[in-house]
């Protein structure tokens, strides 16, 4: 199993679970609240990895640097 695999199985796994946890609830915004729960654990991880250069950052996230600032801002990480 290749390493995007293996992600894509971790959020297989808890969308399952969340969708087991609502017991018959209609979910809504599950497409936000994904994006939300993964984008700044996401960021945290590759700016850290990044030594805090946002430039290097952005080229490993293969975003522009002025989006990645905007993405940081947008999640309180600035």
């Amino acid at each position: 199993m290749s390493r995007s695999e293996d992600i894509a199985e971790c959020v297989r796994r808890a969308l399952e679970r969340y969708f087991k946890d609502l017991d018959g609830e209609m979910p809504t915004g599950v497409y936000d609240m994904v994006l939300r729960n993964v984008e700044r654990p996401m960021l945290e991880i590759v700016l850290k990895h990044a030594g805090g250069n946002q430039t290097v950052a952005a080229e490993m996230l293969g975003i522009n640097r002025n989006t990645l600032r905007r993405k940081l801002t947008d999640h309180d990480l600035l």
